[in-house]
Order: C-alpha cells, then sequence, then structure tokens
C-alpha cells in the first residue's frame, strides 16, 4: 500500500495451477549454477523475511540477497535520485500501483512481460491491472492490499447495534448512536493531515457512494454537487465538523491515528483502514486495548455493499539493474504461492514479513484463508475475490504525485478553515487541467 510509514478451487487444485502457469519455480539447475554466486541488492519498504527463509532461496539458486529495508516515502525518493541520475540503485525495488504511468513514462523500470505473460497470470492476480499499462506490465504484484472499513463491534454492541451497516446512511446513523450514548466520544476515524492517506481515504468514500474521481482520460468526475466524489468530499468534511472525528485529527497521518485512536477505542470505525491492521495493530496487546473487538466488515455503500479500492505494492527491475537474470529469479521466488501464503503468516510467525498484508495471488490467498491463521483473513480474501477493483480504471496518470497533492493539501485545508468545499474541488479540478496540458 501507499505508506506514509514505509503496507472456487480447492486449495491444492490452485496451487498447482498457479505454478504451471506463472512458471514461478526458481529455475532449472543449468541456471541456478550460472547465477551462483551472484549478489543482488533488493531495496523494499517492507522488513526483511527471516534470514532462514532468504538462506532457502541461496540454497536453491546461488544467489545471495542484501535487503535494504527502507520506508516507502524515502525509498520512491531514491528510486527517482538514482534513476534521474541514470545510475545503478538496486536490482530488485518497489513498484507501487500509484506510480505506475510515471514509470511506464519515464522507462526506469524494464517490462516484465517476456518473463511474466499479463494475459496468461491475469486470473490468478486479482490486482495485476494496477501494474499494467498499455499492455506492458512494469512490475509484478508483492502483496494484494485493500482499503477496507474496520469495526469495533464490541463499541456498536454497547449502543444497541447487532447488525452492521450495509449503507453509507446507516452506518453514519450508527456511529452518531454510539457518540449520542457516550460509548465513544468521537467514533469515526479519518487521518486529516496533509498527506497521501488522506487521499485515498477520499477516493474509497467516492467509490462507496458509486463513483470515481478520475475517467478513463483522466477527466475529473467529482466538480458536480450532485457527483460521488463531491458528496464523499462534503461527507469527510461535516464528519469532522460535527464531531464524529476527533478534533486532533486535523494533525493526524493515516497510521497515527489507527495507532492511536482506534488501536485505543478513542474511535469506533476506520471507514477507510488497510488490509492487514487487524492482526498487525488491532490484536497485538502490546500496542491495542481493543484485542477481539475489531473486525473488518464489508464496505457500507450508497444503497449496499460498496466495493473495495486496491492499493498494492508491486515488485520490478530497474532499467540500470546489474544483474536482470538474478533480479526475475528472485521475483519468481517472492511470487511463489507458498512463499505469499507464509509471508503473510499461514506458517506462523517464523516466515512472516512484518506490516505484509495479503498474498498477491490466488494460490496464496486460499492457502492463507485455509490456514485460519490470520485475524480475518478469510473475510479479506472475500472481499479481494469479489469487491475489489483499482482507484483508477485507466491505472495511475504518470502526474499522479501531483494530483494526490493538490488532493490532500485542499481537503486539510477546507477542514482547517481555510476554504469551503466548492473552493477546493475547483482547486483539485484546476490542477488536473494544469498537469494534462
Amino acid at each position: 500500500m501507499t505508506r506514509t510509514y514505509r503496507r472456487h478451487v480447492g486449495v491444492f487444485a490452485v496451487v498447482a495451477m498457479v505454478g504451471a502457469t506463472l512458471a514461478v519455480g526458481v529455475g532449472n539447475a543449468a541456471s541456478a549454477k550460472t547465477l551462483a554466486g551472484t549478489t543482488i541488492n533488493v531495496a523494499i519498504a517492507y522488513p526483511a523475511p527471516p534470514k532462514a527463509t532468504l538462506a532457502k532461496f541461496t540454497k536453491q539458486t546461488g544467489i545471495k540477497v542484501n535487503w535494504s529495508y527502507i520506508q516507502w516515502d524515502d525509498l520512491q525518493t531514491k528510486i527517482a535520485a538514482a534513476a534521474e541520475a541514470n545510475t545503478y540503485f538496486a536490482d530488485v525495488t518497489d513498484v507501487d500501483w500509484s506510480k505506475v504511468g510515471e514509470y511506464y513514462q519515464t522507462k526506469w523500470f524494464l517490462p516484465l512481460n517476456k518473463y511474466f505473460s499479463p494475459k496468461s497470470i491475469a486470473s490468478q492476480y486479482p490486482q495485476l491491472s494496477s501494474f499494467v499499462r498499455n499492455g506492458t506490465l512494469m512490475g509484478m504484484p508483492m502483496d494484494v492490499s485493500l482499503l477496507v472499513t474496520t469495526v469495533n463491534k464490541a463499541d456498536f454492541s454497547r449502543a444497541g447495534i447487532t447488525t452492521m451497516p450495509t449503507t453509507l446512511t446507516k452506518y453514519t446513523s450508527d456511529l452518531q448512536l454510539i457518540a449520542k450514548k457516550g460509548i465513544v466520544a468521537h467514533p469515526l476515524d479519518i487521518p486529516f493531515s496533509a498527506a497521501e492517506g488522506l487521499s485515498t481515504y477520499w477516493y474509497e468514500v467516492t467509490a462507496a457512494m458509486g463513483g470515481q474521481v478520475l475517467s478513463s482520460s483522466y477527466a475529473p468526475l467529482f466538480t458536480s454537487k450532485s457527483s460521488p466524489g463531491y458528496k464523499a468530499l462534503a461527507w469527510m468534511v461535516n464528519a469532522y465538523k460535527t464531531g464524529l472525528v476527533p478534533k486532533a485529527n486535523l494533525g493526524y497521518e493515516d497510521y497515527q491515528g489507527f495507532e492511536t485512536d482506534m488501536a485505543h477505542n478513542l474511535t469506533a470505525s476506520v471507514f477507510s483502514d488497510y488490509a492487514g491492521d487487524l492482526g498487525t495493530i488491532y490484536q497485538v496487546p502490546s500496542q491495542s486495548k481493543v484485542v477481539s473487538d475489531v473486525e473488518y466488515i464489508p464496505t457500507p455503500g450508497t444503497t449496499g455493499l460498496a466495493s473495495n479500492l486496491a492499493n498494492p505494492d508491486g515488485i520490478g527491475i530497474p532499467a540500470k539493474a546489474k544483474h536482470v537474470a538474478a533480479a526475475v529469479q528472485f521475483i519468481k521466488w517472492m511470487e511463489e504461492p507458498a512463499n505469499q501464503a507464509a509471508f503473510a503468516g499461514a506458517t506462523g510467525s517464523a516466515n512472516v514479513i512484518s506490516t505484509f498484508p495479503l498474498p498477491s495471488n490466488v494460490g496464496g490467498l486460499n492457502q492463507l484463508a485455509a490456514s485460519g491463521k490470520v485475524p480475518g483473513g478469510a473475510a479479506l480474501v472475500n472481499l479481494v475475490e469479489h469487491h475489489s477493483r483499482s482507484v483508477f480504471p485507466a491505472g495511475a496518470p504518470p502526474w499522479y504525485p501531483a494530483f494526490s497533492n493538490a488532493v490532500y493539501t485542499n481537503i486539510h485545508s477546507v477542514v482547517a478553515g481555510s476554504e469551503s468545499v466548492a473552493s477546493a474541488i475547483s482547486a483539485i479540478a484546476s490542477e488536473i487541467a494544469s498537469l494534462k496540458s
């Protein structure tokens, strides 16, 4: 996921099919012998897998891995700096969904089509489309990540709410009831700091209201007061001004709100949370006061259940990589369904990558669901299979960073009281016109 800090068929049949379709094995003996002794530099916005796990890859291939864990924002800066300087940075690194349009245009990463056929693997990767631009595969999905809704079911129950809301109207009235009964004074968590997490929150509320913020030609779809995007922004601002959202959230980024508000029962719900936070934040006794109280629910929409937007991380090969063949072998190893499931916790803590959300492919997702070891895992797999879609129909625009900056800067300004919803909408639309010109 984009981070401000850094995020049917039977199982065995799926695993066999995915393994055959993707050719995700680490290569034959001849290729392994050729690559033996190679050391690749891998720079990822996740902590490294346990040493024993990486050692298995080295034993299979002879390829050694120098893994650098770099926080997401810093990593994007390093990738851009190296590419603009036309210098080597890493053999394998992050390709975030929001960067695909930019990377396609700048040619900072190698196309992966000769190693992975997008048409052949599309059915096995629920969020593959986020990494394809004009038929070019810019990165392989490294995980599956969704914007999801979490609720503190204990708070809802104390308010007399026994059925979880399926519409945004009912969701709002339930939160108002929780506040009215004094169970949680400010029950809704929205991170209103001027940061990326605020942009993605708006995208998800817009989707819940049945719309998108940009068309397939990147035209703004939110300028009319009757549009889902306009209504979504008004709903978020109204939630803050009426006290549903804590006043301190004006300065909170996404994970600050999750860890400070939701994990300490200062809020009762996050409408646009991140897949995996249940297991990595709310169920962790050392940092949470709501262990066993929080769960994922299908996201409420205008007339029923809504879409959950995808915000996955990918993995790719920079154009200046020194060891391309070894990098491909590493990506294939990372994509093996059994490894993906293990990274997400299907085999227990021994092979987990900290903060890793969900497996990137169907085989890994099924193994994770079957393991029963990850809180809310089965519910998330269901959302991936039936409710997930891309943020933008044509993929992220090449000027996405500037667009997102306009989004979160103006939304923050509205909540801070320095501009109106109408002026913010106008400013964001004007920025799009400027970026497209």
